[in-house]
């Protein structure tokens, strides 16, 4: 199978738990660095690291060096989407106006079973 595409679920990872959130946004850098299509989808609590202010105050590492939004930013850069789950979007209260720069739009369930469904898709789970 050749991969071209690689999609990421934020489901599991938690702002409360930091350390959670390092490795999709690093993994999102490095598949969008392979030239892949690279769709990065933020459901449950983690719909909140697309509120300004949330991810700039956390860290995932304890020396501190790099914030989330830092990772975020990095992976956003090399080419990653950023979409946010449109029912975690209305629990959580966050309007789409209100995000951060690099949120690229709000989707449903079924948005991401499409993305994530394809046979040169690899689909990550965090």
């Amino acid at each position: 199978m050749v991969v071209e595409k690689l999609v990421i679920m934020l489901l599991n990872a938690d702002p409360d738990r930091p350390a959670t959130l390092g490795a999709p946004f690093f993994q999102a850098a490095v598949g969008a660095a392979m030239d892949l299509d690279v769709e990065v989808h933020f459901a449950g609590p983690t719909i909140q690291l697309l509120r300004p202010g949330t991810a700039e105050h956390l860290y995932p590492g304890a020396d501190r060096s790099k914030t989330v939004y830092g990772f975020m930013q990095d992976a956003h850069q090399a080419g990653a989407r950023f979409f946010g789950c449109s029912q975690a979007m209305t629990a959580f209260g966050l309007d789409p106006a209100d995000t951060i720069p690099e949120f690229d739009g709000a989707e449903g369930g079924a948005a991401f079973l499409s993305a994530a469904g394809g046979a040169d898709t690899l689909t990550l789970t965090y």
